[in-house]
């Protein structure tokens, strides 16, 4: 499955926004598409409404379930067992495209000889989901098609993450609904230029691309074009980096645009190595909490203070133009980094516009290679964009993927549970979510007037059934503890937690949710699970 695998592991949707109101069938697994992407989310709704069948996987009964054929409220972290039951069905029913899977899969015997762990008497245990619901939800997926999956962090957020994305990509590829229209496996991004900084090779592993450090070739090619020499060995991962801080093998600390005081798993761990590293620089618009422990603070301009471009979700290219010129000593961030490395002593960096460096990465990154800012003036091109006539790609893999046979590998996988669950000291379950109204840990939105009005502080949603078990009533406030540490925030009961789960988001200071959450890291992509963590909710003392 390595030509899927790539696609996924940009985080890249395989087919395009507008598609989605076309879909047959929809699965949204691990998205509150509602609150996290609302623009996105009227695709869905208008799908809904043309009679497409709405498949929501979600522990939550979300927003989104009002426009839903089924909802499969799983146990969290058990989505693996969901995914590999309902594709099991599929498979027993005769559903399954076979005529796609021998023409454009491979490794389907060993696939089809670990379905046997994913009976439906055993999905059911695992999850908590009636079997017949996961049949009924596998046989719309199986024969209303196109079908397209829709999915967020609620999948990637996991210590068994990349199992999760296995499991998703398997699934579509079973049924034939990868590289065609209205179809595929879309991966949501959750801020608005993610894909762009991966593209660019924000990954540890990777040059611009997604051109692997240790790749002599790659690695040759940017030797020649940058003059300098490259190390093979891939770097750390945001987590691994506050644990080599406290090792004491990282000394200094270069963060971009990024909030680790309220965004990173069991934040106090990382907010103790920025406390004790002996050099932190922090580049960001605002004064946030991060930027308050730094050694030095670069004031960098916003979005609407500068030229450039936006990758989107859908690997969409768009350009960027400043409306106004940046205020007091913030400069661009391109600006910022050409003009320290100048000082440094660095060669190459003698940039004077945004294009030129378009330009570079244009050479240098074969699946930009047609991008220019003339051909962005007409409107956005999706990547893979090759060459200069290349009309971009609005869906992926529609005639091969990117492997050496053109062939996906389906992937045998075994259900592993969460890294830690509930016991009779933490009792609770606690997942993390988004706010419509609030935007990441709220370094912006925060700052405006309204969006405070509308919410201005951190709830704890949780069941009235274990509201009453624990005498707590609506709008009480609460200390909630984990292994890690302890928040408090207010309680707002809910029927959208079933008993057992409660929810918080991470956008509030004043109630630092990933203070309790879990750093444990998925194996292959090193991203932490923050959707799962045992949990204490008691009342305050006096």
């Amino acid at each position: 499955m390595a030509g899927l695998a790539t696609a996924l592991g940009s985080g890249a949707m395989t087919n395009s926004i507008a598609e989605i109101s076309g879909a047959k069938t929809i699965l949204a697994i691990g998205t509150n598409t509602t609150q996290a992407h609302p623009v996105l989310a009227l695709q869905v709704k208008k799908a809904a409404r043309n009679g497409a069948g709405l498949i929501v996987a979600n522990p939550k009964k979300i927003d989104l379930c009002r426009h839903a054929t089924i909802h499969l409220q799983h146990r969290p972290g058990t989505d693996v067992a969901l995914l590999m039951g309902m594709i099991k069905v599929i498979v027993d029913e005769g559903l399954a495209d076979l005529d796609y899977i021998a023409t454009r899969c491979e490794n389907f015997e060993q696939f089809l000889a670990s379905l046997a762990e994913f009976n439906l008497d055993a999905v059911a245990a695992i999850t908590g989901v009636d079997q017949e619901l996961i049949a009924a939800a596998a046989r719309l997926y199986g024969s209303e098609q196109p079908a397209a999956t829709l999915y967020c962090m609620g999948i990637t957020q996991h210590s068994h993450g990349t199992d999760n994305v296995w499991a998703i990509a398997n699934l579509g590829l079973i049924t034939g609904n990868v590289g065609i229209p209205h179809g595929g496996v879309n991966p949501l991004r959750g801020q608005n230029n993610v894909q762009g900084s991966c593209d660019m090779g924000g990954l540890p592993d990777v040059y611009p691309g997604y051109q692997k450090v240790d790749n002599p070739d790659a690695q040759q090619k940017f030797e020649a074009a940058w003059g300098v020499k490259l190390s093979e060995t891939p770097g750390l991962t945001h987590s691994e980096i506050f644990d080599k801080i406290h090792e004491g093998t990282i000394k200094s600390l270069y963060l971009v645009g990024e909030n680790p005081y309220l965004s990173e798993a069991n934040a106090s761990h990382a907010i103790e190595a920025m406390e004790k590293i002996d050099f932190l620089v922090v580049q960001d618009i605002f004064l946030t909490e991060t930027a308050q422990l730094a050694d030095v603070v670069l004031p960098a301009a916003t979005f609407a203070e500068k030229d450039g471009t936006f990758t989107n979700t859908e690997r969409r290219i768009q350009r960027v133009r400043a409306a106004i010129a940046p205020r007091g000593e913030a400069k661009e961030d391109w600006r910022i980094v050409t003009e320290i490395a100048r000082r440094m002593g660095a060669p190459g960096f003698d940039y004077n516009t945004p294009a030129e460096i378009m330009a570079e990465i244009a050479a240098l990154t074969p699946s930009y290679g047609g991008i220019t800012y003339e051909r962005l003036e007409e409107g956005g091109l999706q990547w893979p964009c090759p060459t200069i006539d290349h009309p971009g790609t609005p869906i992926l893999h529609t005639e091969r993927f990117s492997t050496a046979s053109g062939k996906a590998r389906l992937m045998p996988l075994s259900f592993r549970e969460s890294a830690e669950l509930p016991d009779n000291e933490f009792p609770l379950l606690l997942t993390t979510d988004r706010s419509l109204f609030h935007y990441h840990t709220g370094s912006m939105t925060r700052r405006v007037e309204g969006l405070e009005q509308l919410v201005s502080e951190e709830f704890v949603k949780i069941n009235p059934a274990d509201a009453a078990h624990l005498a707590l009533v609506d709008g009480e406030m609460v200390q909630v503890s984990s292994r890690r540490g302890t928040t408090t925030a207010k309680t707002k009961l809910t029927a959208v937690c079933p008993p057992g789960l409660v929810s918080m988001t991470f956008h509030f200071a004043e109630s630092p949710t990933n203070m309790l959450t879990n750093a444990a890291l998925d194996p292959i992509a090193k991203i932490p699970e923050t959707k799962v963590c045992a949990v204490r909710v008691e009342k305050m003392t006096a």
